[in-house]
């Protein structure tokens, strides 16, 4: 048994047997948790590495690509026509009849108006354009995605597999970041898992990377089955924490350990 699994079981023998949602009134963004270097590193827009890639996401905004089509010529500004939406995301797609995330619902353009060919899972283009659009919702409340009727199942689809115990060390996500957060895990505090800043720049990284693939590690953490990128199961994982999270400020791009 390795060491983190040993301190990881230890950590669920403290852990209640069900989990409580965490109160309107109490919840905190991860940069709460952060120490203030990692502080100041995202505050400071000088600093903060995910900067660089919302530079390369303005490029790609303007960058004519298929049918000699860029972003910018259908969406124009993004300043002004993208402030909100990633606040807005995962949202229900009527053609698709399926939620979707903000990453699907970029490489939707890209396939069905730019005829090009759409960005693979966690490649530097999609997490460049995703990041550029998201950061124009830096500051906006996180909407409440349960206004749309369409999106309530899917966020109750989500909330099970955070309350789910999985994989070998038979955990779930609700037991950390619900009953447990701000006590310590392997010398590290546990966040609330308050979706606020993705795509997130991350120390332990050295890169932006996805919710998904944050999820991903969780789950490959727990020691149990991880599902592909764009799988509906990541969709609905992402809408019940944006739910979660509503209310809170976007972050986008937040920094973190």
């Amino acid at each position: 048994m390795t060491l983190v699994v040993f301190l990881v079981l230890g950590f669920i023998s403290t852990a209640p047997l069900s989990a409580t949602e965490i109160p309107l009134d109490q919840r905190k963004s991860g940069t709460e948790f952060m120490g203030p270097d990692s502080r100041a590193m995202q505050a400071d827009d000088t600093s903060n590495p995910g900067m660089l890639t919302v530079l390369d996401g303005e490029a790609l905004w303007s960058d004519k690509t298929g049918v000699e089509k860029s972003c910018a010529d259908c969406h124009g500004d993004a300043k002004t026509s993208m402030k909100g939406v990633a606040a807005r995301y995962p949202a229900f797609s009527k053609r698709r009849e399926a939620a979707v995330d903000l990453e699907a619902r970029i490489n939707g353009c890209r396939v069905g108006r730019q005829k090009a060919a759409a960005f693979a899972p966690e490649s530097k283009a999609l997490l460049a354009l995703t990041t550029y659009i998201a950061h124009q919702s830096r500051g906006m409340p996180i909407a409440d995605l349960s206004s749309d009727e369409h999106m309530r199942p899917v966020i109750e689809q989500g909330r099970k597999l955070f309350s789910e115990r999985q994989g070998q060390i038979n955990m779930s996500c609700a037991q950390c970041h619900d009953d447990n957060w701000g006590k310590s895990l392997a010398g590290n505090p546990v966040p609330q898992a308050h979706p606020t800043g993705y795509p997130i720049y991350r120390l332990e990284w050295q890169s932006m990377g996805s919710l998904q693939r944050r999820l991903r590690n969780c789950m490959i953490g727990m020691r149990a089955e991880s599902f592909p990128y764009g799988s509906p199961d990541y969709i609905a994982l992402e809408a019940f924490l944006m739910w979660r999270a509503r209310g809170m400020p976007m972050e986008t791009p937040a920094v973190r350990p």
